[in-house]
C-alpha cells in the first residue's frame, strides 16, 4: 500500500504478554505500508517492552493524567487509530482525536459463556491473528513471521549467571494471579526432577518463593527473580534451551525468540486464544475436563472452589519428561 503521507496510532496500554502479541501488528504495518509514520499509545510501566522496536517511530505513554495525554496526541494529526486495548479510555481518547479508527473485538460476551456457563463459542483463532483483522481494511495481510521481541542491549551472559548454568533450562515462576501458576510445593517437584541447570525467571514479588524452591529443589536451581530487569529477562529467555512457563507474558516473549516452551495451564484455558504464537515446538500442559475450569477470563488469589485441581492435578512427570528428553 502507498500512501508517503499515513500517519497511524496503536494503542494497547498493558500487559507484557498482550504488547508482545501486538508486535504482529506493528511490523506489517510498517512493512507493508510506504513511507507509514507508526506511533504506539501504551502505559510507562511498560516501555522497556517496546523501546527496542524498530518499526514505531514514535511511542506515547498514558501516566496520570487522561486529558494531558489527549492533549499531545491531537497535536499529531493522526489519519488513523488502531485500538487494540478497546476499553472506556480507549474510547474517550478516539472520541477526542475525532478521526478514523477500528477497535479489536474483544470477544467478552464469548468469554463469559465459557466461563460461567462452559459454552465456547469462541472463534478457533489466535488473539494475534484477531489482532491483525482489525487492520485489514488498510490492505495489510498477516506476514507469517510470527511474534517480535526487540533487546534494547547488549548483554554478556557470564555476567548474569554462575558458571554451572550457561545451559540451561528457564522456569518462570510467576504470573499476575496466583491460580495461574503452579503452588511452590510443585514447583519444587517439577525442579528437582529435571536433570539440567535450571535458572528461575520472575519479578521481585518471586523472590522469596524463588529461594524456597531453590533452597529444596537442588544446587542445579538458581534463583534469579528479583535480579534483573525485563529485557535482562528476555535476553535469558532467547539463551534458554527451553522455557517452562505458566500463562504470561514471559512465555510470549519466549515464542517471540522461537523457544521450545512448555506452557502450563491453570485458571484459564490456551482457547482463550493466547497460547504459544507460531513456535516450532511448543508443548501445552493442562488439566481437561474440570467442570470449574475455566473460572476466569485472567485469574484470582485463590482458587474459587478451595481445591485447586487445575494445577494441583497437572501431571508433572510428563513436563519433566518434555524438560529432559
Amino acid at each position: 500500500m502507498k500512501n508517503k503521507n499515513l500517519k497511524i496510532l496503536v494503542i494497547r496500554f498493558s500487559s507484557i504478554g498482550d504488547i508482545v502479541l501486538t508486535s504482529p501488528v506493528v511490523r506489517c504495518l510498517k512493512e507493508q505500508i510506504e513511507g507509514l509514520e507508526l506511533h504506539y499509545l501504551s502505559k510507562k510501566t511498560f516501555e522497556a517492552v517496546l523501546a527496542g522496536n524498530p518499526h514505531i517511530d514514535k511511542l506515547h505513554f498514558f501516566e496520570n493524567s487522561l486529558s494531558e495525554c489527549i492533549a499531545a496526541l491531537k497535536k499529531e494529526k493522526f489519519d488513523y487509530v488502531i485500538d487494540l486495548h478497546h476499553n472506556l479510555r480507549t474510547l474517550l481518547i478516539k472520541t477526542s482525536l475525532g478521526v478514523n479508527s477500528r477497535s479489536f473485538d474483544k470477544l467478552n460476551w464469548h468469554k463469559w459463556l465459557l466461563v460461567n456457563f462452559k459454552k465456547n463459542i469462541l472463534p478457533a483463532k489466535h488473539i494475534v491473528d484477531r489482532y491483525l483483522k482489525t487492520i485489514e481494511f488498510l490492505g495489510v495481510k498477516n506476514d507469517g513471521k510470527g511474534l517480535d521481541y526487540f533487546l534494547t542491549n547488549e548483554y554478556d551472559l557470564k555476567n548474569m549467571l554462575p558458571e554451572s548454568h550457561l545451559n540451561f533450562i528457564s522456569v518462570v515462576i510467576g504470573a499476575q494471579h496466583d491460580t495461574k501458576r503452579l503452588p511452590v510445593d510443585r514447583l519444587i517437584e517439577l525442579c528437582s526432577k529435571i536433570n539440567h541447570p535450571v535458572v528461575l525467571l520472575g519479578g521481585l514479588e518471586d523472590a522469596e518463593r524463588g529461594e524456597k524452591i531453590a533452597l529444596k529443589a537442588g544446587k542445579h536451581v538458581f534463583n534469579a527473580c528479583g535480579k534483573f530487569k525485563l529485557d535482562q529477562s528476555a535476553f535469558l529467555i532467547k539463551m534458554s534451551e527451553k522455557v517452562i512457563s505458566h500463562d504470561t507474558g514471559l512465555m510470549h516473549i519466549a515464542a517471540a525468540f522461537n523457544k521450545q516452551i512448555l506452557s502450563v495451564w491453570g485458571n484459564t484455558v490456551p482457547e482463550f486464544g493466547m497460547y504459544p504464537y507460531k513456535v516450532d515446538h511448543s508443548h501445552i500442559f493442562e488439566v481437561k475436563g474440570l467442570s470449574c475450569r475455566p473460572c476466569s477470563k485472567i485469574g484470582h488469589n485463590t482458587c474459587p472452589k478451595g481445591h485447586f485441581k487445575c494445577m494441583n492435578q497437572i501431571n508433572l512427570n510428563l513436563v519433566i519428561d518434555q524438560a529432559n528428553g
